[in-house]
């Protein structure tokens, strides 16, 4: 019998793939969505993190064992049971999201950098740009993880923050336990932006490229063996504690903007708007600790972000691909990359409004969201692709529960745009 200290050894081993993915959906233009809906909506939505964690874990979960069992990425599964013109539909879709997220995110660290040290933003604009550059495609695999998975603890800034606002907890507790909704546009807008901010395309893919990567990181052979019970499970927890991560920092960015923005009559549109409004209402600490959570995230998001259109471009094309092939090996991999980060950093030396590009990357994902689950669940139920590792039946039902509440999503999203309804 191991000891529980060898059990929280070898747990805390296994995390890697589903802990950066999880984090990686907190990223800047995520943080500006939980900001507004705090902000705008109180604590009344603070419930829905105990659906949309669920809703992660068993996405990311499918995506993860494709890459486990299969040995390749999420879109080459797709390409065998859906028709060639749809997902090339999908994919031109989904990078157009990705180049959109890329540049909203790069914006919003550059943006909050200039709020802590006064330089221009342009300068911060291609320093983080070069960054992520240099750390993506001229690190390995194996250093490029490491530095990604330590990026995650810059989430902790929101936890401390909302400790630092003193929130009226009990209250909170009763908002979390019992579903609050408020039938009103704006508050079912805002709704849609948070589960559409959580349930997002981008991790699809690279949840399951980056258990490809990891499981050719640990194996000599070519292609590593089938996975065992055991690595299944390791699997799991390592992608229900990336879930489970990501919704508690929703759930604390939500508090920290209700408790200070919402009780004083306030209003913001980006997360930057938040960290300004929370110095005179809750001191230089809280907005300090916001203000540089907000570049955290963004060097631990936009590298996902970006490697996630290289992994479906290349699969997509039967390019080489992986971070663990050189740039000579893999041209059309990084290239995609590559082209991706420039484009984000043209769009905001060229001073394209972040917000649009937020709002336009959050239709496309929405709308994209809605028939790649569809073809998630599908895979997910495929034994010619998983074998004995086929979906269960409660995470089916959570698949098809997410499946029907994003199709509401994106089918609200659509009437709201015709005149009288």
């Amino acid at each position: 019998m191991a000891s529980i200290a060898e059990r929280g050894i070898q747990y805390l081993r296994s995390l890697g793939p589903g802990l950066i993915t999880g984090a990686s959906d907190d990223d800047p233009s995520g943080i500006s969505t939980y900001s507004i809906a705090g902000a705008s909506a109180g604590y009344t939505m603070l419930w829905s993190a105990l659906i949309t964690t669920p809703m992660m874990a068993v996405i990311d979960g499918v995506c993860a064992r494709v890459g486990a069992v299969t040995g390749g990425g999420l879109m080459r599964a797709l390409c065998g049971i859906m028709p060639r013109p749809v997902v090339l539909g999908l994919a031109l879709l989904v990078l157009f999201a990705n180049t959109l997220n890329v540049g909203a995110d790069i914006d919003g660290m550059a943006a909050s950098a200039h709020m802590l040290l006064a330089m221009p933003t342009p300068f911060w604009v291609v320093l983080f740009t070069g960054v992520i550059v240099v750390a993506e495609v001229f690190y390995s695999y194996r250093h490029f993880a490491r530095i990604v998975k330590w990026l995650c603890i810059s989430l902790f800034a929101y936890v401390i923050t909302a400790f630092v606002v003193h929130p009226p907890w009990l209250q909170i507790l009763g908002f979390t336990l019992v579903p609050h909704v408020v039938w009103t546009a704006s508050w079912l807008t805002t709704l849609t932006g948070v589960l559409g901010t959580t349930i997002t395309p981008y991790l699809f893919f690279w949840q399951a490229s980056m258990t490809v990567e990891e499981a050719q990181d640990h194996s000599a052979a070519e292609k590593p063996p089938a996975p065992s019970a055991k690595a299944i499970a390791d699997l799991h927890a390592d992608v229900n504690t990336g879930a489970i991560y990501s919704n508690i920092i929703m759930f604390f960015i939500i508090v920290t903007s209700a408790a200070t923005i919402f009780v004083h009559g306030g209003t913001i549109a980006t997360a930057q708007d938040a960290a300004l409004a929370l110095r005179p209402l809750a001191g230089n600490l809280a907005y300090a600790l916001f203000a540089n959570g907000i570049i955290g995230t963004g060097l631990l998001a936009v590298p996902v972000i970006a490697g996630s259109s290289g992994y479906m471009v290349a699969e997509l094309f039967n390019f080489p691909e992986g971070l663990h092939l050189k740039l000579r090996q893999a041209p059309g991999f990084y290239g995609v990359i590559l082209l991706g980060l420039m484009a984000g950093g043209i769009m905001d030396l060229l001073h394209v409004d972040a917000i649009k590009a937020l709002f336009w990357a959050a239709v496309c994902n929405g709308v994209a969201a809605v028939p790649l689950v569809y073809a998630i669940i599908h895979v997910s139920r495929s034994q010619a692709l998983l074998g004995e590792w086929v979906a269960s039946k409660v995470a089916t039902r959570w698949l098809w529960l997410t499946f029907g509440l994003m199709l509401l999503s994106a089918a609200g999203m659509f009437a709201s745009w015709i005149p009288g309804l």
